[in-house]
């Protein structure tokens, strides 16, 4: 076996080692957690007692929810009445980052388009002074 086959082998027999060592630590993560860690809207029904909304600059600082999407909800479980809050994605946020990935898709579709039309001029012109010189030739 050549030197390339032998290192292409081993390192993706590193790279799939590497992936089940993190697949075995990711179940360890999760079996570990305990029940009581986990907020009560994961674990029973919750009715949304204030709709998303973004936070303040003191929650922002304070509240670990806030610093995922900068957003909340606060959350009141059935069972418990337990009041907490967590991380939400404002419509109004999520509409403003679609419509730019919109734009800026329609802009790359533009800016290829063009030069696909570049690409073929130049090349009817290639083919063109091929003909032509082929007709001359004649």
């Amino acid at each position: 076996m050549e030197p390339r086959g032998v290192l292409l082998a081993l390192s993706a027999l590193a790279w799939g080692a590497g992936l089940a060592e993190a697949t075995v630590s990711s179940e360890v993560k999760h079996s570990v957690s305990p029940l009581a860690a986990t907020p009560c809207w994961q674990v029973e029904d919750f009715v949304i007692a204030q709709d998303c909304a973004p936070c303040s600059t003191f929650q922002a600082k304070t509240m670990a929810e806030c610093s995922m999407t900068g957003f909340i909800e606060q959350i009141t479980c059935a069972k418990s009445k337990k009041e907490e809050y967590r991380s939400c994605r404002s419509v109004e946020t999520e509409a403003h980052s679609f419509w730019k990935f919109e734009g800026a898709m329609i802009c790359v579709a533009v800016v290829f388009a063009l030069l696909v039309m570049c690409r073929q001029r130049v090349l009817d012109r290639k083919a063109l002074e091929k003909v032509r010189k082929q007709i001359e030739s004649i």
